[in-house]
């Protein structure tokens, strides 16, 4: 396997070349632990790596540091010494979303990613609104989206069609195709994609036949899939970690454990220019300071009221407003956090000098 069928380009070959005098090799990252980093190298051989101090120290947050799909430079060990990782190369695109819970962190799910594959159905896991979300966050990593609307063999046609018909709606540029991983459905169409080269982040909830497409798209079982709910339509099991996988018959598959919640990580212009339509119409609104709710000549208000906007959209709208508001808060409330604590501990830096000057001016009793 080379460099190229492991996604190597020009992009990273020019941010190399600082460091051609240094015998560093190149790796791309395929897996995280708690204690190291898998990756493949030329070749396809796949070592083992720890992180340099020096790449740890010099991350501004977690989100900077190495992540599965990012492309490295490694000073190669032996038997003796562990391969350590000296350099993080710059990303063509990330693929993230803030930390669960109350952390205003971002959380890399997948580097240099090309498509983002989200799996769905037109049953219990439909859900409009979380797509959306779904189709900012792809927006704004700069992969192509494409929405696999799986397991058709178990509704209507005529609900799945309806399923994709709305999702092409809410994102024109998006690939959408309507699969049956037990039917084999759909699966030559994805293989398309994965191209050498090409790298995938297949993503979505539990239980919607993830781990079954990406069984098939492998070609044997590395992944066990337990049994299928009769009753909700849930499989009984969901990936576990986050693992960059080389296919067959060309291209790379990251599958992720699926995801409970769909948070922002995103800024302002990624926010808008997802809901255009809707920022049309804020223009035609009364007054330049408009809320969009309960606010005298609001033409947003008054498209919901008309049937023109869809109601559902509408509060999405309002909701990812209030939440990009709320990690910016978050998120500067921590920088505040950051720089109290560089603070002190220069302080407690200089304090430290100051004690060893002394100190080495009483041992040699100097007064002076």
């Amino acid at each position: 396997m080379t460099l190229l069928q492991l996604g190597w380009s020009d992009h990273f070959e020019k941010a190399r070349e600082p460091f051609a005098h240094k015998n560093w090799v190149p790796a791309r990252l395929i897996r995280e632990t708690t204690i190291n980093f898998g990756a493949f190298i030329e070749g396809g051989e796949e070592i083992d790596l720890v992180l340099s101090g020096k790449v740890w120290h010099d991350a501004p947050n977690d989100a900077a540091l190495p992540a599965v799909g990012d492309w490295v430079l490694v000073e190669m060990g032996d038997e003796n010494q562990d391969h350590v990782i000296r350099h993080l190369l710059p990303r063509r695109s990330c693929f993230s979303r803030k930390m669960p819970g109350k952390s205003s962190e971002e959380q890399v799910i997948g580097a240099n990613i090309d498509v983002v594959a989200v799996v769905t159905d037109a049953g219990p896991d439909y859900n409009p609104r979380r797509m959306e979300r779904y189709f900012s966050l792809i927006s704004r990593s700069g992969a192509m989206p494409v929405v696999l609307i799986n397991k058709s063999d178990l509704f209507p046609k005529k609900q799945n069609v309806a399923a994709a018909e709305e999702l092409q709606a809410l994102c024109p540029e998006a690939k959408i195709y309507i699969t049956s991983a037990v039917n084999r459905h759909g699966l030559k169409v994805l293989k398309s994609y994965l191209t050498p080269g090409t790298t995938m982040c297949v993503v979505g909830s539990s239980g919607v036949g993830k781990s079954t497409l990406v069984n098939q798209l492998y070609g044997e079982e590395w992944m066990w899939t337990g049994d299928c709910n009769e009753v909700t339509g849930k499989g009984r099991h969901t990936t576990t970690s986050r693992e960059l996988v080389p296919l067959r018959g060309g291209g790379m598959l990251i599958d992720n454990p699926g995801m409970r919640e769909i948070q922002m990580w995103t800024d302002e212009v990624t926010l808008r220019e997802s809901f255009a339509d809707v920022e049309m119409l804020s223009a035609e609104c009364k007054f330049a300071d408009c809320k969009h709710q309960k606010d005298a000549g609001c033409a947003i208000r008054g498209a919901v009221d008309a049937g023109v906007l869809d109601l559902g959209r509408y509060e999405s709208f309002l909701n990812l407003e209030t939440e990009v508001a709320e990690l910016k808060r978050r998120a500067k409330k921590r920088q505040m956090s950051v720089e109290r604590w560089a603070k002190r501990n220069n302080r407690v830096k200089a304090r430290n000098l100051n004690d060893r000057i002394q100190l080495e001016k009483d041992e040699r009793g100097d007064d002076s």
